[in-house]
């Protein structure tokens, strides 16, 4: 692997290596671009099988944060970073204050929040040695409910392109997923008069949404092939792929679930089939605009009138896809590339610091 071909590759600013042998802390922390501001993205604590996948994964995951911030109208870039190795056996206070330590010594240029398998209490550790830690408890809170609003809206946006009014009632969505912002997408779709066709692993999950909201359930491998009008993944990525294109009976796919395409000619596809898809960094930022008033002083009223904004930027999306002849999920990395070209412009006034 070499790695500086990597970085030229998208053009990431740094990939930091961190080491502590006492606490068994290996990290990596990636910064992408950090022209909007400072790269802002999770840790992700991970049982990874090799060094050289941890760091695409992180690659990966920072690049698509600088886009999600971007897109949302953010002055955030993009950052990652990855804990290698079993999260059951190595979570530790000492771990994460040594982690938080390697995050200071960034002076500001990372701000770490929230990822798989991380909780608030991780963050805590994290945040007794730096103050560049969002998502603590008793600030910003569960973001769940923000991302699903974000989500409901994009939807919408989705259903007025697609059927020519945003007015969701009768109209069939099927949600995959129905953990906490999978569930909280239901509720916002149910009290818009959709009906609910879902699925998920955990039993008790789906007899939730079916008890409270009237949805009928369905098998996880059969929620691809259902009869409805849009198809929400809110699981797991990559879910957008050669075995499941060809099953998908609905119009639009929007959903809040990361990487959905498995790869892009996925996105060509759905266009060729008549398909219309929310690219996801654009439809879930809703989790990351609720950090992002974090870091201003929380405000709860603010952070929910910024995810509604979404509507505008789905709009947008479809309507640089339309000008220049390409699908969403390119025109979704265009419009965030605009921005960041746009304000990279700023950047050229000499400003005394």
């Amino acid at each position: 692997m070499k790695i500086f071909d990597l970085l030229e590759q998208y053009d990431y600013e740094q990939l930091v290596f961190c080491q502590d042998k006492s606490t068994g802390l290996k990290a990596i922390i990636a910064i992408h671009d950090t022209t909007l501001g400072p790269a802002l993205g999770g840790t992700r604590f991970w049982n990874y099988e090799s060094e050289e996948e941890a760091i695409i994964d992180v690659l990966r995951l920072a690049r698509g944060m600088t886009y999600k911030s971007a897109a949302a109208g953010l002055n955030l870039g993009g950052g990652k970073a990855v804990i290698i190795g079993d999260p059951d056996k190595l979570k530790s206070e000492e771990l994460f204050r040594v982690f938080g330590r390697f995050v200071d010594g960034l002076a500001g240029r990372y701000i770490t929040a929230e990822d798989m398998n991380i909780k608030t209490q991780d963050l805590a550790y994290v945040n007794e040695e730096t103050d560049f830690v969002v998502g603590l408890e008793g600030k910003s809170g569960d973001p769940s409910p923000v991302t699903a609003f974000g989500v409901f809206r994009g939807i919408l946006a989705a259903a007025d392109e697609v059927f020519g009014s945003a007015d969701l009632t009768g109209k069939v969505v099927a949600v995959q997923g129905l953990g906490a912002v999978g569930y909280n997408l239901c509720k916002f779709l149910h009290e818009a008069g959709a009906k609910l066709i879902v699925t998920d692993i955990k039993k008790a999950s789906i007899e939730r949404v079916v008890n409270e909201m009237g949805a009928t359930a369905v098998a996880p491998d059969e929620i691809f092939s259902v009869e409805c009008d849009i198809f929400a993944p809110c699981a797991m990525g990559a879910v957008i792929n050669d075995f499941t294109i060809d099953q998908l009976k609905c119009k639009v796919v929007a959903g809040a679930a990361n990487n959905q395409l498995a790869e892009d000619r996925h996105g060509d596809m759905l266009r060729e089939k008549g398909i219309l898809y929310v690219p996801d960094f654009v439809i879930n930022a809703g989790g990351v605009i609720n950090v992002f008033e974090e870091l201003k002083g929380y405000n709860r009223e603010r952070a929910m009138s910024r995810a509604a904004n979404i509507y505008d930027a789905v709009k947008r999306v479809f309507e640089i896809s339309k000008r220049d002849n390409i699908p969403t999920h390119v025109a979704a990395n265009r419009m965030a590339e605009e921005r960041i070209a746009k304000m990279a412009k700023v950047g050229t006034i000499y400003l005394k610091k």
